[in-house]
């Protein structure tokens, strides 16, 4: 999936991968794609609760082989 921006937090534990997609995504207009890579297992219930909160769309999460997390959200 095409996105239009991509931030690593692989290696950071909550709340930084948090912190650091909501910083992105204030940076992208209406409708644009965030990829978060991630390694914090936690990170899959955290960015469910965070755009339930925020009200931005999360479009897909992906499990990889090598054990790191895929996130992507679309900014409303």
């Amino acid at each position: 999936m095409d996105t239009d921006k991509e931030i690593d937090t692989r290696g950071l534990n909550c709340p930084l991968p948090i912190l650091r997609a909501k910083k992105a995504l204030a940076e992208l207009q209406s409708g644009q794609l965030l990829r978060v890579l991630a390694t914090d297992p936690g990170s899959v219930r955290d960015f469910q609760a965070f755009a339930r909160q925020t009200g931005h769309t999360l479009v897909e999460q992906q499990n990889t082989d090598a054990g790191e997390f895929v996130h992507i959200l679309r900014r409303r």
